[in-house]
Parts: C-alpha cells; structure tokens; sequence
C-alpha cells in the first residue's frame, strides 16, 4: 500500500489522488445536500429550485474550491515529502431565511444537517466494516479511510466559526438577545477560521484527532 503512493510511482499517485477526490465529491454532494432537503422541508424552495437536493456532484463542487486547492496541496504534499494539509470548500447552499416559519432555529436545523449527512454515513460504513470479514486489505483500507474522512468533514464542519456550520448551529441555540450579538461576529468568522487553518493547526489537528478518536471507538469499538 505505501509503495502505491511514493513520488517514483506517478500512476500510483494519479490513481490515489483520483480516488480521493472522488470521494470527496461524493461526501460533500451528501453534506450539501442535505442542506437543501433541510431547507426545503421547512418551507424554502430555492436550493431546490437550483437542482441541490441532488447528489450528483457537479451540481455542489466548487471546481476551485473542491478539486484546483486539494488537488494543488495533495501534489506539494507528495512531491515536497512533507505532512499533507488540506482545505477547501464546496458552493454552498442557498436558502431564503423570509420563506421559513422561524428564521433563526430553521437556519439551525438546516446547517444542521449537512454534518449530520456525514455522520449517518459514518454509521453505515461502520456497519458495513463490522459485517464485512477483513480479507482484502484495499477494500479494509478504503472503507476505513473512508470513514475518517466522513467524520472528519462533520465534526470540521461543526466548528462554530462562519461559514461553518457551526456557527449557525450556535447560534439558533442561544437566547434571542445572544444570538443577535453572536451573529455580529459572522463578517470577521472568514478571517479568523484561515488564521486557525494555517496558524492554529497545533490546536486545531489535535482537538480534531481527539475527537475523531473519539467516534471512531465507538462506531468500531
């Protein structure tokens, strides 16, 4: 497995790399469309109107965001020899916070979702590990990979910094008066979560890992 992916086996490397972002494509098509269904369910049409409850992929990635940036830092990663970091984004969903009943929680449940999109697909991969017995080490090490990946883009995506998730997870949890000032911080969120991404990773991969430990113990046990 780890010959596959030296800097001498450039087919390797494609065939990796490839992979990978495939996968993403898929997990962020589930995550961003779950949004939609979210939205739509609580009475905004418009991502759906836009095609999002969808999961085709070319209808969510970004192409600079989902494959240009992961495909640049994945290749600095391989040819420099170094730890590989990631980042990047997909286009997010749209939605009309005067088409929902109540505003503030909707806005809660629908980026709500999207995290919760890649935990139920964390649960069943980990079933399917568990029923599956480990006779083929690529399919064990895929599934596993993919399992990491699934949990690591919700708990991410759950950081109450915007434009995550999070914050507006955060916010349709606090008392109103909270959440309007709570809501003020939204213009400097952009900022602060690249200062974390790229100043903060001693903080930030070992709270993530921990947590991520955390699920995996007891998806896998």
């Amino acid at each position: 497995m780890s010959n596959l992916l030296t800097a001498d086996n450039p087919i390797g490397i494609f065939i990796a790399i490839s992979i990978f972002l495939g996968t993403i494509a898929i997990l962020v098509s589930f995550h961003e469309a779950a949004h939609a269904w979210m939205a739509n369910k609580l009475g905004d049409p418009t991502a759906k109107y836009q095609g999002r409850v969808s999961l085709n992929p070319l209808v969510h990635i970004d192409p600079l965001g989902t494959v240009l940036l992961p495909l640049f830092l994945i290749v600095i990663s391989v040819v420099s020899g170094g730890p590989l970091f990631l980042f990047g984004w997909a286009k997010p969903t749209p939605f009309n916070p005067w088409n929902l009943q109540n505003p503030r929680r909707d806005a809660a449940l629908i980026s709500f979702a999207g995290p919760v999109s890649n935990f139920a697909i964390a649960i069943v991969i980990a079933l399917v590990i568990r029923a599956l017995p480990a006779t083929n080490e690529l399919v064990s090490f895929y599934l596993l990979f993919l399992l990491n990946l699934t949990l690591i883009l919700g708990i991410f995506n759950l950081i109450p910094i915007a434009p995550l998730d999070g914050f507006k997870v955060v916010s349709g949890i606090l008392p109103k008066n909270l959440a309007l000032q709570w809501e003020q911080l939204e213009r400097f969120g952009p900022f602060l979560l690249l200062g974390i991404i790229f100043f903060g990773g001693a903080i930030l991969q070992p709270l993530i890992s921990t947590i991520l430990d955390f699920f995996l113990k007891i998806l896998l046990g």
